[in-house]
């Protein structure tokens, strides 16, 4: 039999801060190939991956055959669910605007919105962001919203920006809340332990996330149109940032945390709307004027059909969704449906420091993903708008409806490669060992830790694109962490603040994961320019990191009446 593989954490030269350095030179490579040789992201994907798989090889001892094969699960994963996903996502969208709806879509919200634009990118990106974020999740709600934000006169950059930041604040309980429930299952088993843990894990969460959702209007009020958006319209974005916050907060602290961003972005869209009826922004002319925005709402007549035929597509995305991820008998029937296999040398080479192999097999679930979800959903609205055709839409055809999803893959056939590069590297990066080194490094700070937890969920988001990749990396780390710091007497190191804090900090690592800028990039048109929208990120995902450090830090001490209640040691 070949000789087996264990990733140790202490591989270079036998210590673990070593080996956490080396195991930073591949994102290194990712930022300084993007940043300061200005490539475009396939290329930084494929420099990082290569480092990658040289640290894997030559610091962490891994056989190059073994890095190789980390490396194809890991572009497989990158291509079926997640390019599938926003391939379908981009699809869905261009089909509403094939059919001449999506400018009565803008309208409405233009309607909505009272005229004014930021409002209007506010309500599509947070909140209607939000909403996708909590049935689909995987990058759709960036795709959508991004194109969305453009055809209202944004321009590429700030549409970017804007879709990537709104989409922090729901990323925690998104895809019906996965993160927090993989959190509870990875530290504590899929079982009723681990369930309860999720249960409490949620309710510190919504002590954290609100903090962030509140600020995150006034941040976007600030891209869209600087200090005179905040000055025109800050009352508008406290009211929608505070009704999504308490809803978040009370959603997952006494209802079901699964639902919490579906409930929140609804709260909050309704408080919007209401308050516009009162209290109508300031400045509406002067930034349509900006934005060279002629039209407006008050000058278009839509009838109520029209308006009901431009959200149908999206209330049908909310059932179908809804139904695949709430009832019961259709999940399980859909999950079985899901072919699962192994991969080669992975499979009998991988394994554990106990000697048990590491779970590498590939799961191709071609029923039960929000790329197939969004198929359906795309040729229900097509049959839909082609049986109810009126004066000023474009009858559609089956024939439009698919040649479409071709020239959607081209058009994003470089991100499918960066996403698939990407990914790639993560899986080498956790299967020879270096992300968990990084981890363990960060968790081995003493009184320190309860500052620095929440970086390990930005870092693993950063690199995967996705909490809960992060949340699966690095919840029974951050438990293990919390358990020896209170043997140790460190006072307020609890496994349920560790794994909020390690879920709250991952949202905001997603707005500058590569996975993330290729969905942006692509949706507005920047191919080959995602440094570009990296820089315009990278900021605020430092700050709102930041405040997370220092929240988590006082829940710890100071502030430890806030989530004390939801420790399993107090129950």
């Amino acid at each position: 039999m070949e000789n087996t593989f264990t990733a140790v954490t202490d591989a270079v030269g036998g210590s673990l801060a070593l080996s956490a350095l080396v195991s930073a030179l591949p994102l290194l490579a990712f930022f300084i190939m993007l940043l300061g040789f200005k490539a475009r992201a396939h290329v930084s994907g494929l420099v990082s991956l290569i480092v990658a798989i040289l640290v894997a090889v030559f610091g962490f001892g891994m056989p190059f055959d073994l890095a190789g094969m980390s490396a194809f699960r890991g572009g497989i994963y990158g291509l079926f669910p997640i390019v599938w996903v926003i391939l379908m996502a981009i699809w869905f969208y261009q089909i509403t605007v094939l059919s001449g709806r999506f400018e009565d879509l803008r309208r409405t919200f233009d309607l909505i919105g009272g005229g004014d634009l930021r409002i209007q990118a506010i309500l599509i990106a947070f909140c209607f962001g939000g909403l996708l974020e909590a049935l689909a999740g995987f990058g759709a709600p960036v795709a959508i919203t991004a194109t969305m934000i453009l055809a209202l006169g944004v321009k590429p950059l700030k549409a970017a920006t804007t879709v990537l930041i709104a989409n922090t604040a729901p990323v925690a309980f998104g895809a019906v809340a996965i993160p927090i429930t993989t959190a509870g299952e990875v530290a504590y088993g899929a079982n009723e332990q681990g369930a309860q843990a999720a249960v409490n894990v949620a309710a510190v969460v919504g002590h954290q996330a609100p903090f962030i959702a509140f600020f995150v209007p006034f941040i976007l009020l600030w891209i869209l149109d600087g200090v005179k958006g905040i000055k025109d319209a800050w009352m508008h974005a406290a009211v929608i940032g505070l009704a999504f916050s308490v809803a978040q907060w009370w959603a997952a602290t006494y209802f079901a945390y699964q639902l919490t961003d579906v409930i929140a972005c609804i709260v909050s869209i309704a408080a919007a709307v209401v308050f516009m009826r009162f209290v109508k922004p300031r400045g509406v002319a002067g930034v349509r004027e900006r934005y060279g925005i002629t039209e407006s709402a008050e000058s278009v007549h839509l009838p109520a059909r029209r308006i009901w035929m431009a959200l149908m597509p999206y209330l049908i995305v909310v059932i179908i969704f809804g139904l695949a991820n709430l009832y019961t008998p259709l999940v399980n029937w859909l999950k079985a449906q899901s072919i699962k296999f192994d991969i080669p040398l992975l499979a009998e080479r991988l394994v554990t420091a106990s000697g048990d192999p590491v779970n590498s097999a590939y799961t191709w679930a071609w029923l039960a993903n929000p790329g197939t979800y969004l198929l359906f959903s795309g040729l229900i609205v097509a049959v839909i708008y082609s049986i109810f055709n009126e004066k000023g839409a474009y009858k559609l055809g089956l024939g439009d409806v698919l040649k479409e999803i071709g020239a959607v893959a081209y058009k994003m056939r470089w991100t499918a490669v960066t996403i698939a590069l990407v990914l790639a590297l993560a899986f080498v990066m956790n299967y020879s060992g270096q992300t968990v080194a990084i981890g363990e490094f960060v968790a081995s700070l003493g009184v320190a830790y309860a500052f620095l937890s929440p970086v390990l969920g930005w870092v693993g988001t950063a690199v995967t694109g996705s909490d809960t990749s992060a949340n699966a990396l690095f919840s029974k780390l951050q438990v293990t962490a919390a358990e020896n710091l209170q043997a140790n007497g460190v006072p307020g190191a609890h496994p349920e603040l560790m794994l909020a804090a390690n879920t709250t900090g991952g949202v905001v690592g997603k707005m500058i994961s590569p996975q993330s800028l290729a969905i942006a990039a692509t949706s507005v048109n920047m191919e080959g320019k995602e440094s570009e929208i990296f820089k315009a990120v990278l900021p605020w995902s430092f700050i709102l990191l930041f405040a997370i450090c220092v929240l988590v830090f006082l829940q710890s001490n100071i502030l430890g009446f806030m989530v004390d209640p939801y420790f399993a040691s107090n129950q």
